[in-house]
């Protein structure tokens, strides 16, 4: 990344209507920005969902994304997830290549992450992994001499720290 550019985290409160996803990721699109991670899903409310858009650049273009996201109908709260004030995780698992002998070493690595198994081939474990994208990125680089059949990330989801910035609708 270059040196002004920066990286932000928005959880959005959007409406949970058809369509909503298509508008918010096409504002981006239309204006030539990219989404680094995005992550959906419904909140306790169903007439509502939290998106977490994660986007870089300059300050220029951050704050740009910032007055284009509250012009849109279908976003009901912004929050920008800092990170002092917030907490941020990302989910992946990965499948890697595990004949007997690799089998425990590999097990160990997961332990020392605190990650899971969640299934066992012949041939293959599968990993599940959850924390900050700097803890999985060690984790991947420590699985450097394994094979890595397949790998499958969530992107980053957040929410701020504490209950006084809780939107109640």
């Amino acid at each position: 990344m270059k040196q002004d550019m920066k990286k932000r985290v928005f959880s959005l409160l959007v409406d949970n209507t058809s369509g909503v996803l298509s508008r918010v990721s096409g504002m981006f699109s239309r204006r030539g920005y990219n989404i680094d991670s995005l992550t959906v899903g419904e909140t306790m409310d169903p007439r509502y969902s939290r998106m977490t858009v994660v986007v870089s650049g300059d300050e220029q273009i951050l704050e740009q994304i910032t007055k284009q996201l509250r012009k849109l109908v279908d976003v009901v709260d912004i929050k920008v997830l800092e990170d002092d004030s917030s907490v941020c995780r990302e989910l992946i698992l990965v499948k890697v290549r595990a004949d007997a002998k690799d089998r425990q070493p590999i097990i160990s690595i997961v332990n020392v992450f605190r990650g899971n198994i969640v299934d066992v081939a012949p041939d293959s474990l599968i990993v599940e992994l959850t924390g900050q994208q700097s803890k999985l990125a060690a984790f991947l680089e420590l699985l450097d001499g394994y094979e890595i059949l397949e790998l499958a990330r969530t992107g980053i989801t957040g929410l701020s720290r504490g209950a006084q910035d809780v939107r109640y609708l």
